[in-house]
């Protein structure tokens, strides 16, 4: 019996795993492989993939900048110009960004779209900050 929603996707998961006794891939698909390339595209860096040197956010470059409307305003446009030209499975409908620890740095990308083929609507909540660890 065939995903009545394959038409939505299937690719890699990420980080690639491997099936032990079938010696497969671990693949996902439907709104899993959508949420999957949405944390992929927020998480890469721009110039980082050979093939598709414009792929990416490049959010790391803002870690120890004002969180104020601007740069709110800022992300949400770079966030929202990127999922424009890679992801086009969704529509963005809105994007919310707060401070989840004022302590800690944590912001959370709270992204609501649409999925275009299917009509359906979902949404995304995407933890951003420095990992320890990092020399960003």
């Amino acid at each position: 019996m065939e995903n009545k929603e394959a038409f939505l996707g299937t690719g890699w998961s990420f980080p690639p795993e491997f099936k032990k006794n079938s010696k497969a891939v671990v693949m996902t698909s439907d709104e899993a492989d959508i949420k999957s390339s949405l944390e992929i595209l927020l998480s890469t860096k721009i110039g980082e993939r050979i093939m598709l040197p414009r792929y990416g956010c490049n959010m790391d470059e803002l870690l120890f900048e004002t969180l104020d409307r601007t740069l709110k305003t800022y992300v949400s446009e770079l966030i929202k110009t990127a999922i424009l030209y890679y992801e086009p499975r969704i529509d963005v409908e809105k994007i919310d960004i707060t401070q989840s620890d004022d302590l800690e740095g944590e912001l959370l990308v709270i992204i609501d779209y649409r999925i275009r083929s299917t009509n359906s609507r979902s949404n995304l909540v995407y933890p951003f900050y420095k990992e320890e660890g990092t020399n960003v």
